[in-house]
């Protein structure tokens, strides 16, 4: 399976990668160093949590290094018309009776507390694509769906201010 993910998705896992291993991975092994000097490792609290520490670090990097080598680099541009990557869109939750507004983003870059919806989600998948005015299906699973309203679509771009998901 390959996640698809943007240039500056990219850049940006790199750039996490080159801090952890530069910066990060000397500071934890200088630290399990010195925790291990406190004596009988059985007991040793403190060198228990700098390993976990050290192997937490060392496991994110693998898991972002598998990441690049097998993503599909996608473009974020759409269509003027169109919701795509990066808008932002008001949305009209018809089962609730609301409005909310959420921002198309990529996986790595979604948060659902603050409006960032993953263009691979339910949500996601059934706006992508659709303009102002359209009524779309959210299917959720086969036996719940939905219907949402697209009421505006304000043009977005990956100015780089969104952060990658850190776990």
């Amino acid at each position: 399976m390959h996640d698809e993910l943007t240039r500056v998705d990219l850049e940006k896992m790199q750039q996490e990668i080159e801090y952890r291993t530069r910066v990060l991975r000397p500071q934890l092994i200088a630290e399990v160093q010195r925790t291990r000097a406190f004596g009988d490792l059985s007991e040793n609290y403190e060198y228990k949590t700098a390993k976990q520490e050290k192997n937490r670090n060392d496991s994110r990097v693998r898991y972002l290094e598998r990441m690049i080598k097998t993503a599909k680099v996608i473009d974020s541009d759409s269509a003027a018309d169109v919701a795509g990557l990066f808008d932002h869109l008001e949305i009209y939750l018809e089962e609730d009776d609301e409005t909310d507004r959420i921002e198309l983003v990529t996986t790595l870059r979604q948060d659902a507390r603050k409006g960032l919806i993953s263009k691979e989600s339910p949500l996601g998948k059934a706006l992508l694509g659709h303009k102002v005015g359209d009524r779309v299906k959210v299917e959720v699973s086969p036996s719940y769906s939905y219907y949402v309203q697209i009421r505006a679509i304000e043009k977005g771009q990956d100015d780089e201010s969104l952060e990658i998901s850190k776990y």
